[in-house]
C-alpha cells in the first residue's frame, strides 16, 4: 500500500516537472531552419536583418568571403539589379502601350528587342550616351559600396534618396516599405528575364505575346 502510495506521488510530480531537453533541442533545431527552404538550415549570416531576408541561399553564396565578394557586395547586386529591372519592366510595358518616346520615333517595333536595334541603326549616339551614363553610374555607386564595406555604416542600397521622407516616418513601416522594394524586385527580375527571353525568340511585345497566348488557347 505505501509503495502504491509512493508510486503515485512520484507521477503526480513528474507532471509538473519541466520538459526534458531534448524537446528544447528540437525545437532549436526547428528554429535553425530557413524559413524558404525548410529541408535546409538557415545559413549562419542571413538572420533576417535585411529586409526580404528569408534564409534563400541553396548554393551557400552569403558564406563566401575571401575573393573580394561578401555578403554586402551580394547584397548590394541584389538591390541594384531589383531597382534596374523595376524601371526596365516599365518602360518596356510604357513604350509598347504607349509608343517610343520623342526623339526616338524609329523605334516603332512593339518587341523591344527589336526597337533596340531599330535605335541602333537609326541613332547609335542614343546608345553610346546611354553607355556613358551607366559607366558614370557605376563609379559612383562602386565608390559608394567600397567605403560602405570598409566603414560599415552605409547600409546596402542606400544612396540617400528618399524625396518622400519615408524614413523619417514610423520605422516599422518603413522597414516593411524596404521589404516589399526587395519583394518587388525580385519578381521584377523574372519579368524582365521573361520578356526578354520571349521578346528575342517570338519578335512580340510582352503584352501582344500574351494576348495572342490566350486567343490561340496556349494554356
Amino acid at each position: 500500500m505505501k509503495l502504491s502510495v509512493f508510486t503515485l506521488c512520484i507521477s503526480s510530480a513528474a507532471a509538473f516537472m519541466a520538459s526534458q531537453p531534448v524537446g528544447r533541442n528540437s525545437i532549436a533545431l526547428q528554429a535553425e531552419r530557413s524559413q524558404a527552404l525548410p529541408f535546409l538550415n538557415r545559413p549562419a549570416l542571413l538572420d533576417g536583418s535585411m529586409a526580404g531576408d528569408v534564409g534563400f541561399d541553396p548554393l551557400g553564396l552569403s558564406g563566401i568571403d575571401d575573393v573580394g565578394v561578401d555578403l554586402y557586395w551580394l547584397r548590394e547586386a541584389e538591390i541594384k539589379h531589383c531597382r534596374v529591372a523595376m524601371l526596365a519592366v516599365a518602360g518596356i510595358l510604357q513604350v509598347e502601350i504607349f509608343g517610343p518616346a520623342p526623339g526616338c520615333e524609329a523605334a516603332t517595333a512593339k518587341c523591344q528587342m527589336d526597337s533596340f536595334w531599330q535605335l541602333w541603326n537609326s541613332h547609335p549616339q542614343y546608345i553610346a550616351a546611354g553607355l556613358i551614363g551607366i559607366t558614370i553610374i557605376e563609379m559612383v555607386s562602386g565608390i559608394a559600396t567600397t567605403s560602405g564595406r570598409e566603414t560599415g555604416v552605409r547600409e546596402p542600397g542606400d544612396f540617400g534618396l528618399d524625396p518622400l521622407e519615408f524614413g523619417k516616418g514610423d520605422p516599422a513601416r518603413f522597414q516593411r516599405l524596404k521589404a516589399q522594394e526587395v519583394a518587388n524586385g525580385r519578381l521584377a527580375m523574372w519579368a524582365a528575364a521573361g520578356l526578354l527571353g520571349q521578346g528575342c525568340t517570338t519578335h512580340e511585345g510582352g503584352i501582344e505575346n500574351f494576348m495572342n497566348a490566350l486567343s490561340d488557347n496556349a494554356f
